[in-house]
């Protein structure tokens, strides 16, 4: 049996006015339901708090012994309540998101500089992860959602799918496919290819459609990162096949981008979370700006001459 909290608020009411009626009108209760609160309060404790007849109501010697406990309960319950409110209104609090690396790197900026200055007590940590990984720290509850790529529908998670984001290729101005606005995968055989290794989602896609077009499955040279893989395709190392998501993101005028073509293939961005599990207000919050943020560049991110 658990404290009955309202029994304890009557209490309080009656030994502060010295009434059952005007506790009763405060509370805006009957006498007759006040007059059950206190039965049931003091049947849990087994001790009698009151003693009342036809004119009167006094703290028993015991009444008169836990009413300090009783004010200090209902205080402290007050101001936890209030506690709640204020920082459920303000969001307040620490968000914790898993993301792939390519959103972290791209679109996460412009909506972590607004959050930032909506919601200046609140810290945010960024854990970069590959695909699965994501998934597996939102499942675990080391994050209070997640960014990834879709691969499978998980029954334990909620997911939103917001942008379909196609692969291109990205090569320095001096390559052979440089004034090319689009190539066929059967055409990369003669190009060295930087691909992304590791348990990213992108592997699993690109390797499927190279093997598909009867080329190796994994490039001549695999990293681990995408800004590792724009460095070496800076430096004349090679073509790298990644995300459309990623174009303009070096600031740079030394490379293009390339759009790949039967087929063109597509990863799915996705917000993820835990199934039957609220978001706090900070993390609702955060998870909401990154919504928008996300379904608004799904119509640019396709058309490669425009900013993404």
């Amino acid at each position: 049996m658990k404290l009955p909290v309202d029994g304890v608020q009557a209490f309080v009411q009656i030994a502060e006015l010295g009434s059952y009626r005007r506790a009763a009108e405060t509370l805006g209760l009957t006498q007759t339901a006040l007059t059950r609160r206190i039965q049931k309060l003091e049947s849990f404790l087994g001790l009698t708090l009151l003693d009342r007849t036809t004119r009167t109501v006094r703290l028993s010697p015991v009444g008169g012994e836990f009413l300090p406990l009783a004010t200090r309960l209902i205080a402290d319950f007050t101001h936890g309540v209030e506690r709640l409110r204020t920082t459920s209104r303000l969001a307040v609090g620490d968000v914790t998101v898993a993301t792939v690396q390519s959103i972290a790197f791209r679109r996460m900026p412009s909506v972590l500089r607004a959050y930032a200055g909506a919601y200046p007590r609140n810290r945010v940590q960024i854990l970069e992860r590959s695909g699965a990984l994501v998934t597996e720290a939102v499942r675990k509850g080391e994050a209070d959602f997640g960014i990834h790529i879709h691969q499978k529908s998980n029954t334990d998670l909620v997911e939103d799918q917001l942008v379909s984001d196609p692969f291109v290729l990205i090569c320095d101005r001096g390559h052979s496919l440089a004034d090319q606005s689009e190539v066929r995968w059967a055409e990369l055989g003669a190009t060295d290819l930087i691909t992304l290794g590791g348990a990213s989602g992108n592997r699993l896609q690109v390797e499927a459609q190279l093997t598909a077009a009867a080329l190796p499955p994994r490039g001549r040279f695999v990293v681990e990162s995408t800004p590792t893989a724009i460095a070496l395709v800076s430096a004349g190392v090679g073509a790298a096949i990644l995300p459309a998501a990623l174009k303009g993101a070096t600031q740079r005028d030394d490379l293009v981008e390339i759009m790949l073509i039967e087929p063109e293939i597509y990863r799915t961005i996705s917000l993820v979370r835990r199934r039957n599990v609220s978001l706090t207000p900070a993390a609702a919050t955060l998870y909401d700006m990154l919504k928008i943020e996300l379904s608004a560049s799904s119509n640019s991110i396709k058309d490669l001459g425009g900013a993404a």
